[in-house]
Formats: structure tokens, C-alpha cells, sequence
């Protein structure tokens, strides 16, 4: 298991029903773990968009005082001293979401350092067909993304990528056709139509594995196996390089568990040659 400061903080908050502007405060104390321990309360709620009082109230949720006697906690579980930051003003705008993307991937090599999860979910995948892919909106590339390589590999891959009445009947056909497991790409803003399908697939007897931006986005709950995978913010639109790195992360792990998928690629490459389908 990962020691990193974040992984120290997410432990921390394991176990606790939460709502949604503690998850909030919580999400926003893992992105920012080495820092967290040196802030006020107000300057907490300031960088987590919540109210002074609503930390207080997080701090109390998880047993402490009050956001004193938890900073106190944060100090002993976190690095004595702040991150060196000193060339952050150096950095415009754009480099400035690179590093963040930058420092978001350290979060996810973090986690990916008890691979017994990501090494679950392979299994899980691998042992269901059809798999469905899910992924709406903001996630629905990631979800094209991994069902456009993992059918190279998987016999039998459906793409959720499209929401409405629709979703459902798909989601019973996958079933029916003897479905075990549910692959979840779920990223901000989190739509509410989601979590529905989420709920109804696990009442289904689908296994839920998630890729989320968050161990506390609202996916959480349904979700039997969630990986989280933050998403970068500093850009008008949210931009998210770890989650499709963790999805093919995912790939890799589902492949591995996979008997034949070696075979399936060299014979796609076989087929791909002939058709001359790439250019050299």
C-alpha cells in the first residue's frame, strides 16, 4: 500500500458516510496533501468553494474537535515541511495546467503502487462477456478509448456512450447475453443519469469496477471496485490525463488475464498487414 501523504489522507477519510461538501473538502485536501496540514479553516474552505463552518462540520464528521485538533492530526500524517514550490510563479497559465497534469500522474503512480486493485479489475474484466464500457459526456472518450483497443483483445466489448432510454435496454441485452462486469469511465461534472445506470446495473448482478476523478465522487457508492484518478482544473475546461493513462493501465491488466489475447493481437496485425490498413 502507497504511504504517500495522499494515500495517508484518503485513509483517513475511509470508512465515513460523507456528504457531498465533505466529500468535497475531503477531494480537495488528497489533491492537495502536503499543503493541506499548513492552511487555516478559511483557507481551506476558500480553496475547497465551501464555508468556513462547513470544515468545521467535516472535522467533527470524522471524529476530531474541530479543524484545529484535525490540522494537528494532518501534521503528524503529512511531510514536516511545505513542498518546495518557489518556481510556481515562473510558470504561465498553460504550463501551469502541465504541471498540474504533472503532479496528477504522481498521485496515480501513488495509488498504482499496490497494484492488487488495478490487477482485480483485470480479472473481473476479462471474465465478462460482453464487457460494457460505460462513459457519458465528459468520460465518454476514455470509454471509446479502452473499448477501441480492448476489443482487440476481448471477444465481445459494448460501448455506453450515449445516455437516454436507450442506456438501459443495453445494459439488460448485455445481461441477458451473460454480462458479469461493468466498466465505469466517470469524470466531473458527474451526471445525475450515471449514477441511475450505476444502481440498476449492480441490482442487475453486474460487478461495477470505476474509474473516477475522485474516491468521493457521487459514483462512490455504486461502484463495487473505484480507482481514483484525478482530473486536472486549471484550464476553463477540465483536462484528464491520468484517467486515460489508468485506463490503459487497465487494458494492460485486463490482457494479462486475458487467455489468447496475445493471439487476437498478432492476429489483428496479421489482418491489418494484409488489408495494408497502416502506412509505415
Amino acid at each position: 500500500m502507497s504511504d504517500s501523504p495522499a494515500a495517508r489522507l484518503q485513509k483517513l477519510f475511509e470508512g465515513h458516510r460523507l456528504t457531498p461538501t465533505q466529500r468535497r473538502i475531503a477531494h480537495c485536501m488528497v489533491r492537495g496533501a502536503a499543503e493541506v496540514p499548513f492552511l487555516s479553516s478559511v483557507e481551506l474552505a476558500e480553496l475547497a468553494g465551501v464555508s468556513q463552518p462547513s470544515v468545521t462540520r467535516f472535522a467533527v464528521a470524522l471524529g476530531f474537535d474541530g479543524y484545529p485538533a484535525l490540522r494537528r492530526h494532518l501534521r503528524e500524517v503529512a511531510p514536516a515541511e511545505r513542498q518546495d514550490v518557489t518556481h510556481e510563479d515562473a510558470y504561465n497559465e498553460y504550463q501551469q495546467a502541465v504541471q498540474g497534469e504533472i503532479e496528477n500522474l504522481r498521485q496515480l503512480a501513488a495509488v498504482l503502487a499496490d497494484p492488487s486493485p488495478v490487477q482485480e479489475a483485470g480479472r473481473l474484466l476479462a471474465a465478462s462477456t460482453p464487457l460494457p464500457v460505460l462513459g457519458l459526456r465528459a468520460a465518454s472518450s476514455q470509454a471509446r478509448g479502452f473499448a477501441y483497443f480492448a476489443a482487440k483483445v476481448h471477444p465481445d466489448v459494448r460501448l455506453l456512450d450515449e445516455g437516454g432510454s436507450m442506456l438501459e435496454d443495453r445494459i439488460d441485452a448485455a445481461v441477458g447475453a451473460g454480462a458479469s462486469a461493468l466498466l465505469c469511465f466517470a469524470l466531473p461534472r458527474h451526471p445525475r443519469e450515471v449514477v441511475d445506470v450505476l444502481e440498476r446495473s449492480r441490482r442487475a448482478g453486474l460487478t461495477v469496477v470505476t474509474v473516477a476523478d475522485s474516491a468521493f465522487a457521487p459514483v462512490a457508492r455504486h461502484s463495487d471496485l473505484l480507482i481514483p484518478a484525478p482530473v486536472g482544473t486549471g484550464l476553463a475546461f477540465d483536462t484528464a490525463c491520468a484517467p486515460m493513462l489508468l485506463g490503459r493501465v487497465l487494458l494492460e491488466a485486463m490482457a494479462d488475464a486475458l487467455p489468447g489475447a496475445q493471439a487476437r493481437l498478432e492476429a489483428f496485425d496479421a489482418r491489418a498487414a494484409a488489408r495494408g490498413l497502416f502506412v509505415e
